[in-house]
């Protein structure tokens, strides 16, 4: 029983890195200039990103981490509702 939790706190470790990975990734990729934020990829990057953490936060909970990543979903949710509608945030 044991080594079975322990695998399973292995592949949630895994499932976050990757997460972590994609979530980083879109950010870099942002800075350098390689991304826009308004594209499909920079937000499915980070939906995704933000999903596989909280799959691996399921298994390794951590509250003020599953409430960031809650946030990080819903602003990439309303960025691809933005991306599909075409509609682009107003600048100041």
């Amino acid at each position: 029983m044991q080594d079975m939790l322990a695998s399973l706190a292995s592949l949630a470790d895994v499932i976050g890195m990757l997460g972590t990975t994609l979530v980083v990734g879109a950010f870099f990729l942002l800075q350098i200039g390689r991304l826009d934020a308004r594209s499909l990829t920079y937000n499915l990057m980070n939906l995704s990103g933000a999903i596989l953490l909280l799959i691996s936060l399921c298994i390794n909970f951590n509250l003020a981490s599953f409430v960031i990543e809650i946030f990080w979903i819903i602003a990439s949710v309303v960025g691809l509702v933005r991306w599909m509608l075409g509609t682009r945030p107003q600048t100041a």
